[in-house]
């Protein structure tokens, strides 16, 4: 629950001095975007038992999933933990992740139970991408782990990369792009996402053209291929 767990809001390269960490005992949790003008929505960082999901790869996508990676929305999926016993913190960041910035959380001691990690967050500006940690067990030894997080398709909605300022669950388009780089105009040409559960994001495909074209978004600026997330545990605690 939220009186478990103490959020840090962090820049890039906030660092909590190990000793620190050892003498209070606690998990500290940092997530960094590596895009270069995507943007976070408010995070959701849980820990759970082994039989609660955030989202499964492969698997369709709750109601509270697609709200969460269509509009941002992460209150369905804090109902959803809180129903299982999870422990989290919501909006480590106090806002946006901005490109190249950081957000840490610290957890203290969670439940026996709650040995696993979850993540989540919208991209933005996408139309149902997130990124997203599932289920990542919680090394017991202390010491400092580095993990890559993908960013994901929920698969609820068709990537037409068109600003309209859309955000709702079931509306066509993606809200504004907080970096002020996207364009408008663009004509949307797609249909239904092929793969219609939760997979891997193709990323942006964008265009080059700020007026019209295929996308409201920007090639050039938006487009990102790989990992879009640093995750760091850094565990300072005896089992």
């Amino acid at each position: 629950m939220k009186k478990t767990l103490t959020a840090i809001a962090a820049s890039v390269g906030l660092l909590i001095s190990a000793n620190t960490l050892a003498d209070e005992r606690k998990i500290s949790i940092e997530v960094t975007n590596l895009t270069n003008a995507v943007y976070f929505t408010p995070l959701l960082v849980a820990a759970h038992n082994r039989n609660t999901h955030l989202f499964e790869i492969s698997a369709p996508a709750s109601a509270n999933l697609q709200a969460m990676a269509e509009g941002g929305n992460i209150d369905g999926l804090i109902g959803d933990l809180e129903a299982a016993g999870g422990e989290y913190i919501a909006n480590p960041a106090s806002g946006l992740l901005a490109p190249g910035a950081s957000a840490e959380a610290v957890i203290d001691r969670p439940r026996k139970r709650n040995r696993y990690l979850s993540i989540v967050g919208m991209l933005l500006p996408t139309n149902d991408g997130f990124v997203g940690l599932d289920g990542l067990r919680i090394p017991k030894k202390k010491g400092t782990y580095t993990y890559y997080l993908h960013g994901y398709d929920a698969g609820t909605e068709a990537n037409d990369e068109i600003i309209t300022g859309g955000g709702a669950p079931g509306t066509p388009g993606i809200p504004a792009d907080p970096g002020g780089n996207a364009g408008s105009g663009g004509v949307a040409s797609v249909g239904a996402d092929h793969n219609q559960t939760v997979h891997l994001h193709r990323g942006v495909i964008g265009d080059d053209d700020p007026s019209g074209g295929i996308s409201d978004l920007d090639a050039r600026v938006h487009t990102w291929q790989g990992p879009v997330a640093r995750l760091v545990l850094r565990i300072n605690k005896d089992d």
